[in-house]
């Protein structure tokens, strides 16, 4: 340990070291002086070596890449309401819930952050998005079981989906209330939001 690394370094088992790396990262996404999101500067911010980050993550895009993946399925479950429309709404409120969050908007730049990057970096991302997808899978899948006929999938990442990754991406707070219903209701068709519902 030399002077310009003053964080003690003690023997973490893998989760360990995976959680305060990840809490390092979204630490140092947020800080307001801009700290330099390099893999040295997690690893000291975490308490780590910086060869046990590279030996895991093997790239920063990585890294970023995992933290994203780890969060947004924590953050974003699936719910079986019994109805398409109520499955629907459930998950586009979770992902409100997710992005008005300030870790939901580190997590956003973190992706921007882990665009370029490794063919790691790459499959991380690809298992982000192919678990969103599945999940969408899932909620046609039990409606059609149903009996209810769910719309195409690509209607669904275009109506439902997309308006809520532009939102995030550009830090435009989705509106007080009634946005996941209208989103839906826009999707399905139906009434709008309650009467009074903030959805500028």
């Amino acid at each position: 340990m030399t002077s310009k690394d003053p964080t003690p370094r003690i023997r973490k088992s893998p989760e360990q070291v995976r959680s305060a790396v990840h809490q390092a990262v979204l630490d140092l996404l947020s800080d307001p002086e801009g700290s330099d999101l390099t893999i040295p500067a997690i690893a000291q911010r975490a308490g780590v070596n910086h060869t046990s980050v590279y030996r895991r993550w093997g790239s920063r895009e990585a890294l970023l890449a995992d933290v994203v993946v780890t969060r947004l399925e924590r953050d974003w479950p699936l719910a079986d309401t019994g109805t398409l429309r109520g499955d629907l709404t459930a998950w586009a409120e979770a992902g409100v819930a997710s992005i008005r969050k300030p870790e939901g908007r580190l997590l956003v730049r973190a992706v921007a952050l882990s665009m370029p990057g490794s063919a790691k970096a790459l499959g991380e991302r690809t298992q982000h998005f192919a678990r969103r997808i599945h999940a969408i899978e899932r909620i046609r899948d039990r409606a059609a079981a149903r009996g209810e006929n769910p719309p195409p999938l690509d209607q669904i990442l275009d109506q439902l989906i997309a308006p809520l990754y532009l939102r995030a991406i550009f830090g435009i707070d989705p509106p007080a209330s009634g946005y996941p219903e209208l989103l839906v209701n826009r999707l399905l068709g139906g009434t709008g939001p309650s009467p009074g519902a903030d959805i500028s």
